[in-house]
C-alpha cells in the first residue's frame, strides 16, 4: 500500500499532459485533465528503494525487462520522457531523486574499453538502421520538411567542412573519425590531406578498407590510436564530431589543449558535440548500458575550457532540433527492422536500444540537451576566414 502511495505521488505531477497509469494489481488511474493518449503499465512493481536510489536506472531497467510497458503511438516512449523533463515536479528533475554517480575513469585504457563497448557491437548492426554513409551523429536538415537522412548527413559533412573555409592541399585531422565519411569527403571533394583517429577496431578496419578501395592512400590515413598519443604533428584544420562527450569532465580541458596543440598557427577547428545549456550532467542508465563513461558538458564549462586553452571562438551554432529529427528517423529505421535486430541481438537489447533512441530524442525535444558546433581558431577569432557567415553556405 505504501509503495502504491509513493508511485501515485511520483507520477501524479510528473507530466504536463494527461497520462493513464495501470498498476501491477490491474487498477488504473488517470493523472492530469483530459483524455490520455498514452498509458504506462506496470506489469510488476519496482521497489521504491531502487527508484529513490536512481530513478532513470531503475525505470530504464524496468522497461528493458518488460516490468514496464508504454502504450500509445510509435512515439509514446519519447512523449512520456519528454513530458517528464518538461514538468518541474517530475521524478526526472526533482532533487530528491538524484544521487551522485561513482566517479568515472577516463584513462586511455578505460576510454578504449568504453568506445569499443559501444561502437564495436558490429558494423552490420549499425548498417541496419543508419543511413548508407554510416554517419552516427546529428544530421543537418537544410529544409524544415526534409526527411531524407542520407541527404541530411551529407549536408552536415559539407556544413562542417565549409565552415573551415578549407584550402586545397592543406591538412585536416578528424578526432573520432567514425566510419570515415567526413575525412574521406574532405580528401575527395575538398582536396585536403586527411588523418582520422579512432579507438574502434570495427571503424578502423572499415575506414582503412575504404581508403584502399578508393585509391586514397596518398591523401588519407586512419589510425587506431588514442587522440592523446598523436605526438607533435600539426594540421591546418581539426574536426571532431560527437567526441568530447566521451572524454569526461576531468579531461575536457586536456581535450581542448590537444586541439590547440594539433593546430598549426592560425589553424581552424570545428568541434561538434552534445552540450547542456543548463550545466553538465550524466545519466546512470545511459552510462551503464549505452555509453560507459559518458558525460554531457555544460555550455559555460565548454566555453571556459576553450578560452583557457588559448583557442578563440569564431562562431557557435545550436542544432538541437536537427538532432531530435535525426534520432526520430533513426528510431523509425530501427523499428522497421526490429524483428531482424531482435533475432540477432535479443529482445532485452532491442528494447534497450529503442528506449535509448527515443529517450535521446525526447531530451533534445524538451531542451534538456542541445548539440553545438564550435568554430575555433588558434589565433585571433576569425583569422583567415571571411568577414561574414555567407561563405558557410557555399555549395
Amino acid at each position: 500500500m505504501l509503495e502504491k502511495t509513493f508511485y501515485k505521488m511520483m507520477l501524479s505531477k510528473s507530466f504536463p499532459f494527461p497520462v493513464k497509469v495501470t498498476y501491477w494489481d490491474g487498477k488504473s488511474e488517470v493523472y492530469g485533465n483530459g483524455e490520455p493518449d498514452v498509458e504506462i503499465v506496470f506489469n510488476e512493481k519496482i521497489p521504491v528503494t531502487e527508484i529513490t536510489k536512481n530513478a532513470s536506472l531503475a525505470l530504464g531497467e524496468g522497461y528493458m525487462d518488460k516490468k514496464i510497458e508504454i502504450k500509445g503511438d510509435e512515439k509514446a516512449v519519447q512523449k512520456i520522457i519528454m513530458g517528464a523533463y518538461q514538468s518541474a515536479d517530475s521524478f526526472m528533475r526533482a532533487s530528491k531523486f538524484r544521487k551522485f554517480l561513482p566517479k568515472q575513469k577516463h584513462t586511455e585504457k578505460q576510454s578504449e574499453a568504453d568506445v569499443q563497448s559501444h561502437y564495436d557491437i558490429g558494423n552490420d548492426f549499425y548498417k541496419m538502421w543508419l543511413d548508407p554513409t554510416l554517419t552516427y551523429s546529428c544530421a543537418y536538415f537544410e529544409d524544415d520538411n526534409q526527411n531524407d537522412l542520407e541527404e541530411a548527413q551529407i549536408a552536415k559533412v559539407h556544413h562542417i567542412l565549409n565552415k573551415l573555409h578549407p584550402q586545397k592541399g592543406k591538412t585536416l585531422l578528424d578526432i573520432g573519425c567514425g566510419w570515415g565519411t567526413l575525412m574521406l569527403t574532405a580528401a575527395k571533394e575538398y582536396g585536403l590531406k586527411v588523418t582520422g583517429v579512432t579507438l574502434s577496431e570495427e571503424q578502423f578496419e572499415l575506414v582503412q578498407k575504404k581508403i584502399y578501395d578508393e585509391g586514397l592512400e596518398d591523401v588519407a590515413t586512419v589510425k587506431l590510436e588514442d587522440y592523446r598519443e598523436l605526438g607533435n604533428e600539426q594540421w591546418d584544420y581539426v574536426t571532431s564530431v560527437g567526441m568530447f562527450e566521451h572524454v569526461g569532465s576531468e579531461n575536457l580541458s586536456e581535450y581542448f589543449s590537444d586541439v590547440y596543440k594539433y593546430l598549426k598557427p592560425n589553424g581552424v577547428a570545428l568541434i561538434h558535440g552534445i552540450t547542456r545549456q543548463q550545466g553538465g550532467a550524466t545519466n546512470a542508465w545511459i552510462n551503464k548500458y549505452i555509453f560507459p563513461g559518458g558525460y554531457i558538458p555544460g555550455l559555460p564549462e565548454i566555453v571556459t575550457d576553450i578560452v583557457e586553452n588559448n583557442l578563440q571562438i569564431t562562431d557557435m551554432e545550436m542544432l538541437r532540433r536537427h538532432y531530435q529529427r535525426t534520432l526520430e528517423i533513426w528510431d523509425k529505421n530501427f523499428n522497421n527492422v526490429r524483428d531482424q535486430i531482435q533475432e540477432k541481438m535479443g529482445e532485452r537489447f532491442t528494447r534497450m536500444w529503442d528506449l535509448y533512441l527515443q529517450a535521446c530524442a525526447a531530451s533534445f525535444e524538451s531542451g534538456n540537451i542541445d548539440v553545438v558546433q564550435y568554430l575555433l581558431t588558434k589565433g585571433p577569432s576569425g583569422e583567415n576566414l571571411p568577414m561574414t557567415r555567407k561563405y558557410m553556405l557555399n555549395k
